[in-house]
This record gives C-alpha cells, structure tokens and sequence, in this order.
C-alpha cells in the first residue's frame, strides 16, 4: 500500500477564507518504494515536475486561498488525467495516466509497465482522494461566497517537440474552450495577461486544460475553473538541477497576483455571489 510507506497522504491541503481554490497536481515528487525500484535512472531526475510552483506562488494566504498540492509524483499518477486513461488530446502523443515515459520518450520502466490492476489501485488510493478534496472544498466555497474560482497551476518547460511546436507563450490560459469558465472573466484574465510586455499569452491555444478543469469547471453551477500553464524559463532553469531563479521569478510574482485577484474580485462581485448579494440589498 502506498500509503504505508512513510505515511506519506496523497495531497497537502490548507484551508482559505476566499472563493479562490488553488490546485497543484503536478508539484508532488514523492516515488515510494513500490514503484521506484522498478524505474530507470531517468525518473530519478522527475524532469517533468512542475517545479517551485509552491515558492512561486508563496502569496497565496495573503489571497486568503484554499491551495490543494499533490505530494506523489506525477510519474506515479497523473491526477491531471482522465482516471480510464482517455487521451485529452485525441490524436496527439501526450502522457499516460501513470506514464510510462518521460515528455523526452525515456523509458521510465525497467521491464514491466503498470498492468491495469496495479494502475486502478494507484486511481483509488491517488487520484480518488485528490479529486474528491476538491469536490469538497468547490461545494464549501460555494456554500459561503456563491462562487468558486478553480485555479490549476501548472509549468513546462518552454520547447517540448513531443508536445508541441516552437516555443510555448510565457502564460498560457485554459478554460475547455470556454466550457469551463465565463467567458468574461476568462477575457479579462487574458487582456490583463497582453498588458505585461515582453511576456506573451494565450487562452485556449496548445494547452485547453486538463481533467481538473474539464471536471470541475461548471459555470452554470457557479464553479470556474481555469489552467495556467506557464513555461519555467520565465522563473528558473530548466535543465538539471532546475534551480529557482528569484530576480527572475520577481517579475512573475506580480503577474501571478494580478490574475488571482482578478478572479477572485470578479467571483465576489459578480451576480449571485454571496457578497455581490448582500451589497445590492
């Protein structure tokens, strides 16, 4: 059981007092036993994890944000994914629910790849537990403010060939082609996003967003999810030991907070939140 091993829980969690939901699925890098003595050297490196989101993002309490970080690897489970292992972008080569390669193509696996008993036991002490504290905290957020904005952060490095071509926008917002979140705030974000020059943004472009923000997004329920992916280049390296670069990330941080307040504005002004409410009466 991985859960036995260094009684390690699949995610952290820290309750906030806004309508603002934080998700961080991909900042996890711990490879229990289990699984690591079965892996090839390159996943050592765990070269495709989002990393120093947290110290990126190190304002979010200010914000008063519920923040969920997954603490398992992503090369153990993607929670980001589908839990049957359908592909989000349907004829493209992208990484499985409990990847078998790196974003580069190294085998990850030794021999044996996860057969489909082992890969429903990662879902159901992994991936269940993550989405089912989200769905908690969207239904307590949405109890108190009327609205909950769903932000899954996420980083990449800037030129990944299996994935895309050239080099990704600095910012890249997903909403599920406007499925997931008001098309309104999702302009709003994306104009503030144009204003930061040399930076440059995108909505909806390579990256439309993932199982978090196609599951949990539902405007008409009053829950907005919304994607950022961002390359690392903008606040680190991005080769090994991918070191945290401040001077740089200085410049990032503002940006960042800029988004977060937006939404979080919009969500407690807008029409039917619990705020907005109380002010018109």
């Amino acid at each position: 059981m991985f859960l036995s091993e260094r009684c390690v829980w699949p995610y952290a969690y820290r309750r906030g007092t806004s309508p603002l939901i934080v998700s961080m699925p991909h900042v996890g890098t711990f490879i229990p036993h289990s699984v690591g003595r079965g892996l090839n050297d390159c996943a050592a490196r765990r070269a495709d994890t989002d990393w120093h989101l947290a110290r990126l993002y190190d304002f979010l309490g200010e914000l008063g944000a519920t923040v969920v970080t997954a603490l398992f690897s992503r090369y153990v489970i993607d929670v980001n994914r589908p839990p049957d292992g359908a592909n989000l972008y349907p004829g493209r080569d992208t990484p499985k629910l409990c990847p078998a390669d790196t974003f580069d193509r190294e085998p990850l696996y030794r021999e044996r790849e996860p057969d489909a008993g082992e890969i429903a036991r990662r879902v159901g002490t992994l991936w269940r537990p993550y989405h089912a504290r989200l769905q908690r905290e969207i239904a307590r957020v949405l109890s108190v403010h009327g609205t909950a904005i769903l932000w899954d952060a996420h980083s990449i490095v800037s030129v990944a060939p299996r994935l895309f071509e050239g080099r990704l926008a600095d910012f890249n917002l997903g909403t599920a082609d406007g499925a997931a979140c008001d098309a309104a705030l999702a302009q709003s974000l994306l104009a503030a996003l144009k204003k930061h020059s040399p930076f440059t943004a995108v909505l909806n472009g390579r990256f439309k967003g993932g199982h978090i923000t196609r599951a949990h997004g539902d405007p008409a329920r009053g829950v907005h999810a919304i994607q950022m992916e961002m390359v690392e280049a903008s606040y680190m390296d991005e080769i090994s030991p991918y070191t945290f670069r401040e001077a740089k990330a200085h410049a990032i941080r503002p940006i960042l907070r800029e988004q977060l307040e937006i939404a979080t504005r919009w969500a407690i002004e807008r029409p039917g939140s619990q705020r907005g409410a109380a002010s018109r009466v």
